[in-house]
């Protein structure tokens, strides 16, 4: 079960009155959600946005007279909000993690740490990471894993994943992850972070488009937003905070959103203890003027 990161926290931006109304971009398993459900009743209601249909077909019977869920990709805010007819809205929250669910229980490919089908997709997209390996050109898988995992040796991956896919597609975690300790050298077996970790994070980035729709998705909910309303948005990495940073600054700017977090909100150590992929999470929030 994914455990909701910085819910305390969470709670204390986005500030859940009676009678307000929230949308929650990610809604995953509800974690966040129940917590604004119990805080802006009893006529306060919350828009859940989830687009995982595995998860959606495991969590619809939660709907109720104060719960929306729909099966969607957030980068359709606008469209689903007004489908919805959902106003006034008092609050817009992302969780921008990869549930614990999709790595633990989802079979798609998700972690390094099981043999699985190449997926990796969340939602309803059309190419598969298995698909985005054996058929991008090596220049372009070179640039993702560079762009979008940060990866000292993209070239040399790149290459190596060329190389195999001649003889055979590639279509398992564990098989990219052979890729990747031949193409890496010795010395980057042994360092704190596992070596595939930044090759299996590019390659879901890329598969999902995830940095291209928050981009396409922020100037919508600060349209969104009633005055005085609240956005709060929890990255897990370093692009995505970047993305949310320079909208944020830049919103602010343009008179937009009051930013309210002079710096991110990181876990706590106990939280960290209790829940260790929390570790990388940040928080951001802002206010509509």
């Amino acid at each position: 079960m994914h455990i909701p990161v910085l819910k305390n926290e969470v709670g204390e931006l986005l500030k859940p009155r009676p009678g307000e109304n929230f949308i929650d971009c990610t809604f995953g398993y509800g974690g966040h959600s129940k917590l604004i459900l119990e805080r802006n009743g009893p006529n306060g209601k919350v828009l859940g946005i989830e687009v995982d249909p595995e998860v959606y077909q495991a969590i619809k019977q939660e709907v109720s007279d104060r719960l929306i869920i729909v099966n969607d990709n957030f980068e359709n805010l606008t469209a689903i909000v007004r489908e919805n007819s959902f106003s006034p809205v008092n609050g817009i929250l992302f969780d921008l993690g990869i549930s614990s669910w999709h790595f633990d229980d989802s079979g798609r490919g998700f972690t390094f740490q099981k043999d699985e089908p190449l997926d990796m997709r969340l939602g309803k997209n059309k190419i598969s990471a298995s698909e985005l390996l054996n058929s991008w050109p090596e220049e372009e898988i070179a640039r993702i894993l560079t762009d979008y995992g940060e990866e000292k040796f993209s070239a040399k991956i790149a290459r190596e994943i060329v190389d195999r896919r001649k003889y055979k597609q590639i279509s398992s975690t564990f098989e990219l992850c052979e890729i990747i300790r031949e193409a890496a050298p010795a010395w980057y077996q042994r360092t704190k972070i596992h070596y595939a970790t930044k090759t299996f994070q590019a390659i879901r980035i890329a598969v999902n488009g995830e940095l291209e729709v928050l981009a396409k998705t922020l100037p919508q909910a600060a349209e969104i937003l009633s005055k005085d309303g609240r956005l709060a948005v929890i990255s897990f990495h370093s692009l995505e905070d970047r993305i949310v940073k320079n909208f944020l600054r830049q919103a602010q700017k343009d008179q937009v959103l009051r930013i309210i977090t002079k710096k991110p909100i990181v876990s706590s150590k106990n939280e960290i203890l209790a829940n260790p992929r929390s570790r990388s999470a940040k928080l951001r929030a802002a206010v509509k003027i």
